[in-house]
């Protein structure tokens, strides 16, 4: 088998994503907000992502509408093999992104409920590429999403958007959806779960004033690796580009 041949992948993308801190101002009004690049992207080289301002969760059937991830390189080079990855935490849930591999739930960070992992061999300067993403969003608590850009199957993250909420300030549980809004806490409309909580589940690491690196990630490396890296045969790899 193919499979066999080649050997499994390691894609170093949102098994244990080092999450990084992010200011976003409160009247930037892009939906880059909430982006950080990585140390080692390569000179000529600038990986952005973008998500809506704005999405919709229907009130009985808990899905969500009009959400996308789009990663842009503005830069005057070509990035090269990049792989972005679209996670899930607390309250929302990634059921699937077009063209791109489900996360197993074992390799997922613990605090991440859910991930997809789009491989893309290059993208070119001044390109972009968008991807349609099917959610679940439990009113009842907050939710995050996160999109990390990782150079091919390394453990170099070129860029992270987030984690950052989507929710909202005004339940609306009479209507038939409810507007989500990119930056925004939800206010659950019913009780709060805490377990839910965005980063409750006690695994994600983090930086910023006063919280030391974890040994090892000096300079490029942002993402934590090793036994939680996500592996996937040739063949899915291959699936996965188109």
């Amino acid at each position: 088998m193919q499979g066999k041949r080649f050997g499994a992948l390691i894609a170093a993308t949102a098994a244990a994503v080092l999450f990084l801190p992010f200011t976003a101002a409160a009247d930037d009004p892009g939906s880059g907000q909430g982006g950080k690049a990585g140390p080692s992207v390569p000179a000529g080289v600038k990986l952005t992502t973008e998500l809506p301002k704005q999405i919709k969760v229907d009130n009985k059937a808990g899905t969500t509408s009009g959400l996308t991830a789009k990663v842009s390189n503005g830069g005057t080079k070509d990035s090269g093999p990049i792989t972005l990855s679209v996670l899930g935490l607390g309250g929302m849930k990634i059921t699937g992104v077009d063209g791109c591999i489900a996360i197993p739930k074992g390799r997922l960070l613990k605090g991440v409920n859910s991930g997809f992992a789009c491989v893309m061999d290059n993208l070119a300067a001044g390109k972009s590429k968008s991807y349609q993403v099917s959610a679940t969003y439990d009113l009842k608590a907050k939710g995050q999403i996160c999109l990390p850009v990782t150079e091919g199957t390394s453990e170099k993250v070129f860029w992270q958007q987030g984690p950052i909420p989507f929710g909202t300030t005004k339940p609306t549980p009479n209507a038939p959806d409810t507007p989500l809004l990119l930056g925004t806490d939800n206010v659950p409309a019913g009780p709060a779960q805490p377990s839910e909580a965005p980063g409750s589940g006690g695994g994600l690491p983090k930086t910023g004033a006063g919280v030391a690196l974890p040994a090892g990630l000096v300079g490029g490396a942002l993402l934590l690796v090793g036994g939680g890296g996500i592996w996937w045969t040739t063949r899915s790899h291959r699936a996965a580009r188109h």
